[in-house]
């Protein structure tokens, strides 16, 4: 059924798509299917950019990506039933890593509901636990205005930014709506909110941080974009510095308050932890006191997810970070610190030691195969120091987390969410075309998505997609070898060619098996990049994730180490 060209301009497909527009939208994620057509037309006459994937789920990573690396909404649409059902990992997965994404789903006609239709499941119910919202706009007229609500709530205007889905079903996408139906200030973009912080809580903030005698600061997601701001605080308390994988490139490595290479003494012999846009979850031993056994907390953060969860703060700064960490490093003035200098400079220069320490890595592990770290060695060699950086697995991203770094960095998340690595890729290659983009994937999470290879083949994404190709879902295989009688089940694969994989989806491939080979393949690859670098590497190397029992998953802490410290804690040691 076609509409005349007057209602079609006025239909509410058309109004979604001069929604979007008005928004700034300018690029969508997705998959076709005849639920969304009359959005998705109007979408491209429009001049919005339809980035076709291979599957629904890469479209969410992309637009994921996308979000995160271009500080805007992502916005995805698919169509009814399987399409809608497969995003729901990487709606999750954003919606841990509370990033604004907008869901456009596709749901059957009114008048074939509950009758059995095609593509016909609960999709909103499905979804409402990993979205701000989820809901079904049955009223052509309210279309617009309840997308304004679910751009709205993504953003985190009533909390935590994260996914928003809503559908609208394909009859309602035809109705025709009046002009004067639809609000201005519906459609019109909204500036972005700050949070000013209260002066009697930076003024508390102050005294804590000046009078710490090992002040450690940690940061999150909810720090990015105040790089500045956060390298002043550290120029003038003194304190020592820990990203993580959320905030990597917010703090140059050379500067002297960077002492990752000490994570674990410096979050154990810390006296203050001030907390930026970071929840204490996981990664962060939940701030028990086994894992900061002499710390009190300073939380900031414009969210109160990222500010009360775990452990509370003392004070607490509801604030946007760049302000708060702004008014902070102000209110102080030129007050001296307390910080123990012995200390942060023993830190610091441990660190600096670690991570210079004794030159390249072997060039193999003990099977003969590619040691692992030498991707990294050859990147750093490589690669543009401004390159986006993706890292995307088990066993390799604990090798990236010390081996890559990158002033632009994304990985799996908190979620552990494997396949990300190539439709991120795709995504950062396309917003930021005259950047270098490389992916570094184990082969298992490269499996996940690899068929989106042609996807950036045939959107000119030229990214880097290097494949650690060691036969294994490696943390799982050394956990199986250590702490079940080296029963191996289920935890090898085959070095498989992902090279010709790649050549047969149209991109440059090649296969590397000898370490000294790999600086001029990554120059290659870079060089022809749509690109699949497949690297052979060794089984027997066991990463650091692995050696500290992340895949065993102790009972009260992710790690054995700090597990054996919760015990002591609780007086269950030995239980």
């Amino acid at each position: 059924m076609t509409q005349d060209s007057q209602t079609a301009d006025r239909s509410c497909a058309a109004w979604i798509a001069k929604f979007l527009h008005a928004r700034g939208i300018d690029r969508i994620f997705g998959l076709q299917g005849g639920h969304i057509q009359p959005v998705w037309d109007h979408a491209a006459r429009l001049g919005i950019r339809i980035i076709d994937v291979r599957d629904e789920g890469a479209a969410v990573h992309m637009a994921h990506a996308h979000a995160e690396l271009t500080g805007t909404l992502g916005v995805v649409m698919v169509t009814a039933g399987p399409g809608v059902t497969n995003t729901v990992t990487a709606v999750a997965n954003a919606s841990l890593a509370r990033v604004p994404l907008l869901i456009l789903g596709g749901c059957p006609p009114r008048p074939q509901v509950n009758m059995g239709p095609l593509q016909d499941i609960p999709h909103v119910e499905i979804l409402k636990p990993v979205t701000r919202t989820a809901r079904t706009a049955r009223v052509a007229e309210q279309v617009i205005r309840e997308l304004d609500e679910a751009v709205a709530r993504a953003m985190g205007d009533l909390g935590e930014p994260g996914p928003a889905y809503i559908e609208i079903p394909t009859d309602v996408l035809r109705v025709e709506v009046p002009p004067a139906l639809v609000l201005d200030d519906w459609l019109g973009a909204k500036p972005k909110r700050e949070i000013s912080p209260d002066p009697a809580a930076v003024e508390a903030a102050v005294q804590a941080i000046w009078s710490a005698r090992r002040p450690l600061v940690i940061t999150g997601r909810g720090a990015r974009g105040a790089g500045a701001e956060l390298t002043r605080l550290l120029d003038a308390s003194g304190a020592v510095y820990l990203d993580t994988q959320e905030s990597r490139g917010l703090v140059p490595p050379e500067h002297p308050s960077v002492v990752g290479a000490t994570r674990a003494a410096a979050m154990a012999q810390a006296d203050l932890v001030v907390l930026v846009g970071r929840k204490l979850d996981y990664q962060l031993g939940y701030g028990s006191p086994a894992v900061f056994p002499n710390a009190r907390f300073v939380r900031i953060a414009d969210t109160a997810g990222e500010l009360i969860d775990n452990r509370r703060g003392e004070p607490e700064l509801l604030a946007s970070p760049r302000l708060a960490l702004d008014a902070i490093t102000r209110a102080a003035g030129n007050r001296t610190p307390e910080a123990d200098r012995v200390w942060t400079e023993g830190l610091r220069r441990k660190h600096v030691e670690r991570t210079g320490a004794a030159g390249r890595s072997p060039a193999t592990g003990a099977d003969g195969k590619i040691h692992p770290v030498r991707i990294f060695e050859a990147i750093a060699e490589i690669a543009d120091p401004d390159h986006i950086a993706i890292a995307d697995g088990g066993d390799i991203l604990s090798f990236a987390r010390i081996g890559l770094t990158a002033g632009t960095y994304m990985d799996s998340g908190v979620f552990g969410c494997l396949g990300v690595g190539v439709p991120f890729a795709v995504a950062a290659a396309l917003a930021f075309p005259d950047r270098q983009v490389i992916s570094i994937n184990g082969d298992g999470s490269f499996g996940f998505n690899a068929m989106e290879v042609d996807t950036a083949v045939r959107h000119g994404a030229k990214a880097v997609f290097i494949v650690s190709n060691n036969a294994a879902w490696n943390i799982e295989r050394h956990d199986q070898e250590v702490n079940y009688g080296g029963r191996v089940v289920g935890t090898t694969l085959r070095h498989s060619d992902y090279a010709a994989m790649g050549r047969a989806l149209g991109a440059f491939g090649e296969r590397v098996e000898n370490a000294d080979d790999l600086p001029s393949a990554l120059r290659r690859a870079l060089e022809n990049a749509p690109a699949v670098l497949d690297v052979v590497t060794s089984q027997s190397v066991a990463s650091s994730d692995a050696n500290k029992g992340l895949g065993f998953v102790p009972d009260y802490q992710p790690l054995t180490a700090w597990d054996d410290a919760e015990r002591k804690r609780r007086g269950t040691a030995g239980a």
